[in-house]
């Protein structure tokens, strides 16, 4: 089966960092674009940032621009997500998810076909 599975959330306090993981199986992450959403308590999935694999390009939410950093290692099939200078306000379910390389650049989670099952990360005051 096809499958994502994140890892390395966890509780930070703000201004620390985290570095989270999406490990595939079942495909190769070079044929797809990579997209980390985040969905807290009472709000809707939010893309947080996206690569493509069709060119290497690279797609941030304005929110986490200049703080957060998507990077993969094809040979290993994992996409990693390393979040710096943490805000409260990125508490939430973090999820990595495959869509094809042309729709990366529009973080809309409803053209991402593979999720994995979120990893939590806990940002304190």
């Amino acid at each position: 089966e096809v499958q994502l599975v994140e890892s390395g959330g966890g509780l930070v306090q703000a201004g620390g960092s985290l570095r989270l993981s999406c490990a595939a199986s079942g495909f190769t992450f070079d044929d797809y674009a990579i997209g980390w959403f985040h969905q807290a308590p009472g709000k809707e999935r939010e893309g947080v940032l996206c690569i493509s694999s069709s060119d290497g390009s690279t797609y941030y939410a304005d929110s986490v621009k200049g703080r957060f950093t998507i990077s993969s290692d094809n040979a290993k099939n994992t996409v990693y997500l390393q979040m710096n200078s943490l805000k409260p306000e990125d508490t939430a379910v973090y999820y990595c998810a495959a869509t094809s390389p042309g729709l990366c650049s529009r973080l809309y989670s409803g053209y991402f076909e593979v999720w994995g099952q979120g990893t939590l990360v806990t940002v304190s005051s």
